[in-house]
């Protein structure tokens, strides 16, 4: 049984990045970070301001 050589997370996300890009163009990959980073950003947010809720 033949085993598979242990892959990074960093070396996976840049072959499948170039993979995306080769197949659809830079165009849809920047679209994708752009959507994780704004989802990023407002789950954050809520994550930290509610903790300045208060229950008075």
């Amino acid at each position: 049984m033949e085993h598979l050589p242990h892959v990074t997370t960093a070396s996976w996300f840049t072959e499948a990045a170039d993979a995306a890009a080769k197949e659809q163009g830079a165009g849809n990959l920047l679209r994708v970070v752009l959507i994780v980073m704004v989802l990023g950003s407002v789950l954050m947010a809520w994550f930290l301001l509610r903790g300045y809720k208060r229950d008075d």
